[in-house]
């Protein structure tokens, strides 16, 4: 699952408004080169509500290509059509894009059904990991948890990028995510990122059996069984509890 720093990455164009993949190959240079856990390309950062269809394939195209797998590229695919949706996402797929991002439906303000069946469509039909993105303030319509706990419930949907800064429903929502479903939480405002970490930790400490919670002077160290209960304890908590946390492969 993905986890760290995944950063939207604006698109470089040439006077006059033509693409400048000489200036986007350089971008993922330099995120390759500080350890950036990931890069999202044509999201809204990238212009993708100005760029064409062509001009939008073209990018992830030109991203995973220069990426060569040194850094997982998330393919921006969202569209409130769905069809196109799905077709964008079909060519982030063939091209090799590790995830895709797909944001909820703007301006047609669909029922919380609506968006439920526009996911399911596109995760169904074309198989690449995708992450939903709620960001309400721009697209009017919201997702909510409870639409979210039916989406993580689909194999092809592995995260949510969520820009609503509620962090009472962030909390809501990583009690509520069944046990052992890798699913991330991933922050897509910067205002409440630091706060939406500290409540996945407050939920491990929740968690976590007493002896754990009340420190490491708390358990004896030198006893294997003591060992084995706080190792047992460590990955029946830490495991489920930081969904957006994880490492693994895609």
């Amino acid at each position: 699952m993905l986890s760290g720093s995944l950063v939207a990455i604006a698109t470089p164009m040439r006077a006059g408004g033509a693409l400048d993949l000489t200036g986007l190959c350089k971008l993922i240079d330099f995120h390759v080169a500080n350890g950036t856990a990931g890069i999202v390309v044509v999201g809204t950062t990238g212009e993708s509500p100005t760029v064409d269809f062509d001009e939008h394939c073209l990018l992830i195209k030109t991203a995973v290509e220069h990426a060569k797998g040194r850094i997982p590229v998330i393919a921006g695919t969202g569209s409130n059509s769905t069809s196109e949706a799905i077709a964008q996402t079909e060519y982030a797929k063939k091209v090799g894009a590790s995830y895709c991002l797909s944001v909820v439906p703007y301006y047609n303000k669909p029922s919380q059904e609506g968006l439920y069946l526009h996911f399911k469509t596109i995760a169904e039909n074309v198989g690449l990991p995708l992450i939903v993105y709620n960001v309400p303030g721009r697209t009017v319509a919201d997702l909510s948890n409870e639409t979210v706990l039916r989406l993580a419930e689909l194999p092809g949907i592995v995260g949510i990028k969520d820009a609503t800064s509620d962090l009472v429903r962030h909390v809501e929502l990583i009690r509520r995510l069944p046990a052992g479903r890798p699913f991330a939480l991933l922050s897509g405002n910067d205002d409440t990122a630091l706060a939406e970490l500290a409540t996945e930790l407050a939920e491990l400490k929740r968690k976590l059996p007493a002896e754990l919670r009340e420190g490491p002077e708390a358990i004896d160290l030198d006893s294997p069984e003591a060992l084995r209960i706080l190792l047992r304890s460590i990955e029946e908590t830490l495991v489920p509890t930081l969904r957006g946390s994880e490492d693994a492969a895609p």
